[in-house]
């Protein structure tokens, strides 16, 4: 029998609220507090806790404080990643963050997409659906990326655009949903 956790890996419906998966959950959260409440200037790019807990981090990747993450495992960076303050990164599924991208504060990526039925919906079934953000991105503040969606390289992501659909690499979008300009 499939453990709710490796429905998760495999983007297969899952029950979210399963004791191996809260397990990390806590774990990470854990993480994500020691690096929220060090001090800036002991913290570094990234607090090692939380460097310890993300599948990719290089030492020149950089989170700001008051950052959310959930699983960590699923979470790669590129060289000179750069996640300003009060991001959130819901990573059920992988999340592929390229070097030298820049998200802006209070950005928020999600995997997480929930089932339709609302019975099951009720019963915490979802499925992990990947988010792909290319090198020399730039995503303004309080952006949204929505699961299962790619970002091309050097795409421009306006300041609280809601991103529902792939970005072409190069394109410029702004708005909810967010659209080419």
């Amino acid at each position: 029998m499939t453990s709710e956790l490796d429905k998760m890996r495999a983007g297969d419906w899952y029950c979210s609220m399963d004791p191996e998966i809260d397990a990390i959950r806590t774990r990470v959260f854990d993480a994500v507090h020691r690096h929220n409440m060090a001090l800036p200037s002991e913290r570094g790019n990234m607090h090692p806790a939380l460097r310890e807990v993300i599948a990719a981090a290089p030492e020149s990747a950089r989170i700001e404080g008051q950052f959310h993450l959930l699983y960590g495992e699923n979470l790669f960076l590129g060289e000179e990643a750069f996640l300003n303050v009060g991001c959130v990164v819901l990573d059920s599924g992988r999340v592929e963050i390229g070097a030298r991208t820049m998200i802006g504060p209070k950005a928020q990526i999600y995997c997480a997409d929930h089932h339709r039925d609302p019975v099951l919906r009720g019963q915490l079934i979802e499925r992990a659906l990947p988010v792909t953000i290319s090198q020399d991105v730039w995503i303004g503040g309080g952006a949204i990326v929505l699961p299962g969606v790619s970002i091309g390289g050097r795409a421009i992501v306006g300041a609280g655009a809601v991103v529902t659909k792939n970005v072409a690499p190069g394109a410029r979008v702004v708005g909810n949903p967010a659209r080419e300009i």
